[in-house]
């Protein structure tokens, strides 16, 4: 047996996927915050590589370092299809990130969160600044609901509907993944509204994503798989699905939006838009 001659750090992180028996590890030099709420538990830790780091029952949801990929691609996909997006849903996403990147579009007027935990939009805001900022901002009102209850509320009501939930086995995040939920997404969007929704990854949660896809499938007229790469998830890469009434991702894109763009994007560009919908064979495989 080769010799160890690793110095592990005396405090580490670890996020352990008991399913696979795998995990990813980091270094920790302060627990800055824990708390059991009525839902999950929370956890923000100062680790010397990324960061902050906020997780919830253990799983990594957000980073200092890189978490603006995931909630680039959530958002600016779905919002560059829209040709005026002014009202959006976002669904899950309490850290606030997902509200920052959609709150870049300057069309956009109002956006409703719905968290179902308030502790995490709290902590959000006192811990994480960099990401929840937008938060404080009077176009944004939060809302703590069971998304799958309070968007049944609406008709004809969304340019958008994002659904940045927890994943499916996770706390109430299953709710979030029925065909029963997204067909009241469906019903709340205006005619040329625009829906996008993470959806698993296709390698440890393949399953999820295989089911998430085609009951958003089943629902919308346009449904469209795409990909980015999330450092911050297990595995590495990530699955979103856009969907809408009448817009394809496609078709629909205009290129020459993103380039007169002019606020910050560190990943999600006019490129990496056509490019994420270029789905790898295996993936293209499972999901028909």
């Amino acid at each position: 047996m080769a010799e160890n001659n690793f110095n592990f750090p005396h405090t580490i992180f670890t996020e352990y996927d008991k399913v696979h028996n795998v995990g990813v590890f980091t270094e920790v030099t302060n627990h800055i915050y824990t708390e059991q709420t009525e839902y999950q538990r929370i956890d923000i830790y100062e680790t010397p590589t990324f960061g902050k780091l906020f997780s919830l029952d253990g799983f990594i949801m957000t980073r200092d370092s890189d978490e603006f990929v995931y909630h680039e691609m959530i958002s600016h996909v779905p919002l560059f299809i829209h040709p005026d997006p002014k009202k959006v849903l976002v669904i899950g996403g309490g850290d606030g990130g997902t509200v920052r990147e959609v709150l870049k579009h300057d069309s956009v007027e109002k956006v409703i969160l719905c968290e179902l935990d308030k502790k995490v939009v709290e902590t959000a805001l006192t811990y994480l600044p960099n990401i929840s900022y937008e938060l404080k901002n009077p176009k944004v009102e939060i809302v703590y609901e069971d998304g799958s209850k309070f968007v049944s509320q609406f008709k004809d009501e969304f340019d958008a509907i994002l659904i940045d939930s927890t994943d499916p086995t996770e706390g109430e995040g299953g709710l979030l993944f029925t065909e029963e939920f997204y067909h009241k997404c469906f019903e709340a969007l205006k005619e040329n509204g625009v829906f996008s929704a993470q959806t698993e990854e296709p390698f440890l949660r393949k399953e999820w994503m295989i089911r998430a896809y085609k009951r958003i499938s089943n629902t919308f007229n346009v449904a469209r798989l795409y990909m980015g790469y999330v450092p911050q998830y297990m595995p590495g890469t990530w699955t979103w699905t856009f969907a809408s009434k009448n817009l394809d991702p496609i078709k629909d894109f205009d290129p020459e939006k993103v380039r007169e763009f002019n606020k910050e994007l560190k990943y999600y560009d006019e490129e990496v838009h056509v490019a994420s919908f270029s789905l790898p064979v295996f993936v293209k495989k499972l999901i028909n």
